[in-house]
Parts: structure tokens; C-alpha cells; sequence
């Protein structure tokens, strides 16, 4: 029987429950394993991938379903750690995650899928999909706490027609039951964090395999020195450890935050408390907008935002000028960053999002052009 649905098996729980569920409505599933990292010799051996197979193979071999098993690296690399490495050279922070879901389990997963024969793709994502008069929504997943529309919102309506999310509609908890229930040999895993290729290595220890470490001064906001870091490319604003700057005279003895970076000077700076005003802002620029409707609702329009994935989402106005988004929030946001996402909501409607370039805070690089 040729599949009607391919399931993206990753090794993780969430995968095969989403694979169960629909063997369990009577849906002819095979199984696909997306290789996305190959090492070069620079990243050392901290990439799961191998784990991750064995787990595909025994879930499948569990679940009596065919199992496909295709290396993705090379695309992986030049459509998103490329972009990932390009960003990181600007002193931004990206999210490969909505790169990645947009280039290769959107696209190149897809592509493959229907080339096995497969009308439909499903993964095991927390989002939902719904259809309002013709038109596709992507929706929060029912578990707010695992909800992962924001990484989605660069889908659009071709994608979003051709993709099943079996585990929308249940909390993270009753997916781990139904694993455990149905015996799969990967029920008790741990979820996996962080990036994919990176896994448990050492974040600046990788990151410097591909850009030297530069080190420079840490400023505190009036341009006094008071630290040395070890590359502006290593650190992120809102970020407290690793900084090693100890206790000051000049201090109060709150912990030390980044709250800005100058790349082509090389300085970093940072100020005292987690809620100190050198790292809220109330505005921000966004660029490379995608919306899953195909165009936006309005020119100008109200609704929340996210900044960061897990954030409340937050009350906002939007303003529009071609590819260009200015977002004012009603209240300050703290440590807004550039190279991640803003992801616009309309309750539980996921709209779209884009790219964060700068925003109003101290070392924001506002500009009002």
C-alpha cells in the first residue's frame, strides 16, 4: 500500500505518537528520517543524528511501518547554517528552527514524500490547522506550554494544505501516556533542546570552530571598561552567564546582563538587573515578512506579538510599508533581539512574523527611517 501519509520520524517521542495516532484512524503511514547535519570536521562529534536513526528504526519496527531514510545535509547547509553563520558575522542571533522548518521539513520533506508516493506529510509539531471560508489557519497547539506555531509561521497556504499536526489537540502529558501505553521503545526519552547540529557540545566551543573568537573590552553603559569577553559573536542580549565580570566597588552587586553589542568595534556592554531600562524596549523594525494567508490583514492592524518562543504573546499595533513591519507595543518589552522572530498572533490565529532588525531600546539601533 503506497503511504497517504509520510510522517517525519525523528527519534523523538513526538514523532512516533504522531504516527500512531494516525495508524490508529485506519491511515496508510510510512515513516521518513531527516539526516539534516553532516559534520565537516570542525563540529566534533556532539550531533545526535545517530541516536536519532536507532530510535527511528526500532519506532517504526515497533509500529510494523516502512521506514525511509534520506540525508538532507547538504541542503540543510546551504539554506540554513549558511544563513546561521552569515547572521552570527552581523552580531545578530537567528533561529534556525523557522529556517529550518521553512527550507527543509516544509519544503525538501515534503518534495521528497510526494516523490515516495505520499499525498500528505505529518510531524509531530504542537500547532493546529483549521480552514475559515477557504482559507487555511495555523493555530496555537491546545498545550500553550509546548505550542510551536511560533517556529511555523513561515508557512504558507501550499504547506499548510499538504500537512497533518496529529498532537494539536493534546497536552505534551497525554502524549507521553500514549506512548508509554503503546509500548513505544522511546517513550521515556528525553525531549531534545537547542539546536540540532550543535546537541550537546558546547555552544561557543562550536561557534568558534567557524568564527574566530575576536576578544575585546565589556563596557558598562557610560563606556567605562569593566571586563574582557571573548567574541560579541558569542553573546546575546539578556544573556547573563559568561560574562566573568565579579563583584565591583562601582556596583550594586545585582548580576551583570548584555545589553548591547558593537560589532565593528568589538565592544560588548552590559548593566546591572535582570530588569534594568538599558534592555526594555517599546518598538522594534522587522523585515522578511511571511504570512500564512498570503498577504497581510491590513496595512495597519492591532493584534499580539512574540519576541521569543514561550512569551506570552503580547498586545501590539502593527505598521506596514512593503516587506517592513514597525511593531509598538503597548507596554516595553525586554531584551529584544535582532535576528529572531516576531510572530503575530489573533488570539489563537498564528498570522505570520518576520525578522527582527532593530528596535528603540538604548542599543537597539532605532532609527525612525
Amino acid at each position: 500500500m503506497t503511504a497517504q501519509v509520510m510522517v517525519g520520524i525523528s527519534g523523538g517521542v513526538d514523532s512516533a505518537v504522531a504516527a500512531l495516532l494516525l495508524q490508529r484512524q485506519g491511515v496508510a503511514v510510512e515513516g521518513l528520517f531527516m539526516q539534516n547535519w553532516d559534520d565537516d570536521g570542525r563540529g566534533g562529534d556532539g550531533c545526535r543524528a545517530d541516536a536519532d536513526r536507532r530510535e527511528a528504526v526500532a519506532v517504526c519496527a515497533h509500529l510494523g511501518i516502512r521506514l525511509h531514510l534520506r540525508n538532507f545535509a547538504a541542503t540543510y547547509r546551504a539554506q540554513v547554517f549558511e544563513h546561521f553563520l552569515a547572521e552570527y558575522r552581523r552580531g545578530r542571533t537567528p533561529n534556525p528552527d523557522v529556517l529550518c522548518n521553512r527550507e527543509i521539513k516544509f519544503k525538501t520533506f515534503l518534495d521528497e514524500a510526494r516523490a515516495l508516493g505520499a499525498s500528505q506529510i505529518a510531524t509531530g509539531h504542537y500547532a493546529r490547522i483549521d480552514c475559515v471560508d477557504g482559507r487555511l489557519r495555523l493555530l496555537r497547539g491546545r498545550d500553550h506550554g509546548k505550542d510551536q506555531s511560533y517556529f511555523l509561521h513561515a508557512l504558507g497556504q501550499a504547506a499548510l494544505a499538504a500537512t497533518r499536526f496529529p498532537l494539536g489537540e493534546l497536552p505534551k502529558a497525554q502524549v507521553r501516556e500514549l506512548a508509554r501505553d503503546a509500548g513505544l521503545p522511546n517513550h521515556a526519552r528525553k525531549d531534545s533542546t537547542g539546536i540540532c547540529f550543535i546537541g550537546e557540545r558546547d555552544f561557543r566551543s562550536f561557534l568558534s570552530r567557524y568564527i574566530p573568537a575576536q576578544p575585546g573590552p565589556i563596557c558598562a553603559p557610560d563606556g567605562s571598561e569593566i571586563g574582557v569577553h571573548e567574541g560579541v559573536f558569542h553573546y546575546t542580549l539578556g544573556q547573563r552567564g559568561g560574562l566573568g565580570i565579579g563583584g565591583r566597588r562601582d556596583g550594586d552587586g545585582a548580576p551583570w546582563y548584555v545589553v548591547g553589542k558593537d560589532v565593528p568595534n568589538n565592544v560588548l556592554y552590559a548593566a546591572q538587573g535582570n530588569a534594568n531600562h538599558w534592555l526594555q524596549a517599546q518598538r522594534l523594525a522587522a523585515s522578511g515578512l511571511s504570512w500564512i494567508a498570503g498577504a497581510p490583514p491590513a496595512s495597519t492592524f492591532a493584534c499580539s506579538a512574540m519576541t521569543r518562543y514561550r512569551q506570552a504573546p503580547q498586545p501590539c499595533q502593527v505598521e506596514l510599508d512593503g516587506d517592513l513591519a514597525t511593531v509598538r507595543f503597548e507596554v516595553p518589552q525586554r531584551a529584544i533581539t535582532p535576528g529572531q522572530s516576531v510572530v503575530f498572533y489573533d488570539g489563537e490565529e498564528c498570522l505570520g512574523g518576520g525578522v527582527i532588525d532593530r528596535s528603540d531600546a538604548a542599543f537597539g539601533g532605532w532609527s525612525p527611517t
